[in-house]
């Protein structure tokens, strides 16, 4: 079956999963073998594969969602803002079953829906189209605050973003809005490869404690410590954990 004739669309816009689901079990293990299925220019390398342990961990072992549970309005939410290296996303939401693996190796080809920046549209279980830096995290603060308002309180906000994001005012705004809105349900991962311009003193972490966010720093390749911090109770408050990565361009 040809890439063309599995994107067969859906009642609700997005492709259908028949034929080509997975029908094995997938591990961390298999992440680099998956993601090397996806070749061809664009691909972000380092964008990508910073993300990925923080990513497995999620999907892996603290996002309430599944294949099954897409369109349910009380399952957490995850939106990626990073959203310009797609590649290790791909390979999670393959390895845990939301898209064929087959699709990997059409990726960032005219027909596939696997673009150099992730569709809403397209890919089963992405949430919100983006590529464009700087957007994630308000349209977070946007989606916590709708959730309240529709009386969901178990569903939870997750969004990643990298460390050279918060260069953008948009994401200051949200990071000042949050902590004195309650926004307990919100999380923010910040994916730290020093690659940000401008930064601020203390890192990023200081600026998400100024406007009153719980804050925890771990090691971003330490899946135990991401757990730990992802799992951290943090009433009343948003959390922000910054993952730090090998720098971009060490």
């Amino acid at each position: 079956m040809t890439t063309t004739a599995r994107i067969q669309r859906t009642q609700n816009g997005r492709p259908s999963q028949q034929d080509d689901r997975p029908n094995r079990q997938y591990g961390y293990e298999d992440l680099p073998q998956l993601m090397g299925l996806m070749t061809g220019d664009e691909k972000h390398g380092p964008a990508a594969t910073s993300t990925l342990d923080a990513l497995w961990v999620l999907y892996d072992r603290v996002l309430r969602v599944s294949p099954d549970t897409v369109d349910d309005p009380s399952r957490d939410w995850f939106l990626l803002s990073k959203g310009h290296g797609p590649m290790a996303y791909y390979a999670v939401l393959a390895a845990k079953g939301f898209l064929p693996v087959g699709w990997l190796h059409g990726f960032g080809s005219y027909d596939s829906p696997l673009g150099h920046h992730p569709d809403r549209t397209l890919v089963p279980g992405v949430e919100i189209a983006s590529g464009s830096l700087g957007h994630g995290l308000p349209m977070a603060v946007g989606a916590a605050l709708g959730l309240r308002i529709r009386g969901l309180p178990d569903a939870r906000v997750w969004v990643l973003v990298g460390d050279a994001e918060l260069d953008e005012g948009s994401n200051h705004e949200a990071i000042a809005f949050a902590a004195p809105a309650g926004l307990d349900r919100l999380h923010t991962v910040v994916i730290d490869n020093a690659s940000a311009t401008y930064g601020s003193s203390g890192g990023s972490a200081a600026r998400f404690e100024a406007a009153g966010w719980s804050v925890r720093v771990v090691d971003g390749r330490d899946h135990e410590a991401l757990f730990e911090a992802f799992t951290t109770p943090h009433p009343g408050r948003p959390l922000a954990v910054v993952a730090r990565v090998e720098p971009k361009n060490g």
